[in-house]
């Protein structure tokens, strides 16, 4: 009779919201997602990796995952004891999957970094098909960083005055 009684694991808290399949929504999702994980207590660090990586799971069901009159869903699931944070965002075309790219983007290419970030920032990651059409991409992040995927080689950027040369083509502006 006089065992300790087991504590029940603290709930994990949730948050899941539709949002329009527009750049207003997934800017509103990047919002959301540190609204509540400032609500929640959550660490500095794990709010800032959870920012980044919704704000490109957001743009990437946005620019790949619309179809017109069809929102997204943003769910996050966190664990304050083990300070987990669970990323969900559900499109509707579970057609186009993304896959992280097999090359180097060009530091002056417009896309191709999102899934690499994603994958660098967050310790998992993965997608899952949405019955009936649709799929769902996750991520897992911890506060203790353990990234499953090594940081790519990024070359080094050119110096300012050789960015304006090859953006303007002209070759002849300089900074100083």
């Amino acid at each position: 009779m006089n065992q300790a009684l087991q504590q029940p694991a603290a709930p994990a808290r949730t948050f899941s919201q539709l949002l329009s399949s527009t750049p207003r929504g997934a800017r509103l999702a990047r919002l959301l997602a540190v609204n509540e994980l400032h609500s929640w207590d959550a660490p500095p660090d794990l709010t800032e990796r959870a920012e980044l990586v919704v704000a490109e799971l957001a743009a990437n069901a946005v620019r790949h995952g619309r179809v017109p009159g069809r929102d997204f869903r943003l769910t996050l699931a966190y664990t304050p004891p083990a300070q987990h944070l669970s990323i969900e965002v559900t499109d509707a075309r579970g057609d186009r999957r993304p896959e992280l790219p097999s090359y180097e983007p060009s530091w002056l290419a417009d896309g191709g970094r999102g899934l690499l970030l994603v994958a660098a920032l967050a310790d998992d990651w993965d997608c899952v098909p949405y019955p009936p059409s649709g799929k769902t991409v996750r991520a897992e992040l911890s506060a203790v960083w353990s990234s499953s995927v090594p940081l790519p080689h990024v070359e080094a950027l050119p110096a300012p005055e050789r960015v304006a040369e090859r953006v303007s083509g002209t070759y002849s502006a300089r900074w100083h």
